[in-house]
């Protein structure tokens, strides 16, 4: 359902766009694009009687339309994104240092073997 009222919705929104700029305006038409005088592209009373009434009824479809889809978007929310993802938030322990590793405790943090460093990376110097 809200598809086909999406679907109204941009149609409504393209349809104003091009009978706003076929009306006949102040200054230069876009009728006479066209070939001729837009007086006579549109019959002998020019656009503004047809085009007129097309631009009131296409506004009131898109403004009709944007009410439902306003409220349709309130209707089918039901929480958040953040509160329905599979992936498990743990936190870390208190006192623990931002981006410091997570090491249980009693574990040691010297690799197995009491190697101070992995075998093909050298110790650095002490200063």
């Amino acid at each position: 359902m809200v598809t086909a009222i999406v679907a109204i919705h941009v149609t409504a929104c393209i349809a104003i766009i091009v009978v706003v700029l076929l009306q006949r305006g102040k200054g230069a038409e876009v009728g006479a694009v066209f070939g001729g005088a837009s007086q006579t592209n549109f019959g002998s009373s020019g656009s503004g009687g047809v085009l007129f009434r097309l631009t009131w009824a296409f506004a009131a479809v898109f403004a009709a339309t944007s009410l439902y889809l306003a409220y349709a978007s309130t209707r089918r929310m039901t929480g958040s994104i953040f509160t329905s993802g599979s992936i498990p938030i743990h936190a870390a322990p208190l006192g623990a240092k931002p981006g410091a590793p997570n090491v249980p405790a009693g574990a040691s943090s010297q690799p197995a073997g009491g190697a101070s460093a992995p075998a093909g990376n050298p110790a650095p110097p002490p200063k």
